[in-house]
């Protein structure tokens, strides 16, 4: 089992970088593949970026792709979202989400789940 909690949101201008870091628990972290996703007030939870296990293989949805980079440093049990060229549209709370599998964009197939970071964008 692991455990996970999101931090580094806020509120930022349009064009603006955030970090956004997910730190988990537990001895096991190399062994879950991770994902992000982002939840808009009145949307459903939308696929961002994931990771797998070794750190070794990412990807993204086309709507991040070229400004988000996902990663991970599984010594210090933290994966982290790096967030540039923020737009109005990037508004969500984001989510991390970590499985004992393969990655996938699919939020049905993980397990468990932190407890979100609100991440605002204004124009």
């Amino acid at each position: 089992q692991v455990q996970l909690v999101e931090s580094g949101g806020g509120l930022v201008q349009a064009g603006d970088s955030l970090r956004l870091s997910c730190a988990a628990s537990g001895r096991t972290f190399s062994r879950y593949s991770l994902g992000w996703f982002r939840q808009a007030p009145g949307k459903e939870r939308e696929y961002v970026a994931r990771v797998s296990r070794g750190g070794t293989d990412t990807y993204y949805a086309d709507s991040v792709k070229g400004r988000f980079t996902i990663s991970r440093d599984n010594a210090k049990n933290t994966a982290y979202l790096q967030m540039n060229s923020l737009k109005p549209e990037d508004t969500a709370v984001y989510y991390c989400a970590a499985r004992a599998g393969s990655s996938s964009s699919d939020y049905g197939a993980y397990e468990y789940w932190g407890q979100g970071t609100q991440v605002t964008v204004s124009s």
